[in-house]
């Protein structure tokens, strides 16, 4: 995967879509981001990868060739694992990304004090929207991946 970390911050958008091209040129299609990329350089908001990486897939028309990754719980405006944070956070990343569907919807940090039922439930019903295609963790303790598991498996 090509990670955006920088795009949007200390990549421009001319040095983000070189970059982006070159990858795809040598066959990559997996690149990952976050709703929360350079959220804390001042000036910027957070989503600025996701702005430009959504620029880059309609400049090029290649939307159906890339697999697009992003993470939903540290956005300044959508920080934590709420149902209504995963919501709304997921319908800016769509509209940022300026696509239907995030091919790979992960959380970027645990948050402990929502229960992983309203977790799952909340992820489980963008893919069964058909915003999310795959759901998957990051930064989470084995004993809460565990509950999540499991509670998905019910």
């Amino acid at each position: 995967a090509l990670g955006g970390n920088v795009f949007g911050w200390t990549a421009d958008e001319d040095q983000s879509f070189a970059v982006l091209d070159a990858y795809a040129a040598a066959g990559g299609n997996f690149v990952d981001t976050a709703d929360s990329y350079s959220a804390w350089v001042e000036g910027n908001e957070g989503g600025e990868s996701e702005t430009v990486i959504g620029k880059w897939l309609a400049s090029r028309s290649n939307r159906s060739d890339i697999v697009v990754a992003t993470k939903v719980g540290a956005h300044p405006d959508h920080r934590g694992l709420s149902a209504a944070t995963i919501k709304g956070a997921a319908e800016a990343s769509l509209r940022r990304l300026g696509t239907d569907h995030i091919d790979l919807y992960y959380t970027h940090f645990d948050d402990e004090t929502v229960p992983v039922e309203e977790i799952i439930t909340a992820l489980d019903q963008l893919v069964k929207d058909g915003k999310v295609r795959h759901i998957a963790a990051s930064n989470i303790s084995p004993e809460r991946l565990r509950a999540s598991l499991d509670f998905s498996e019910r």
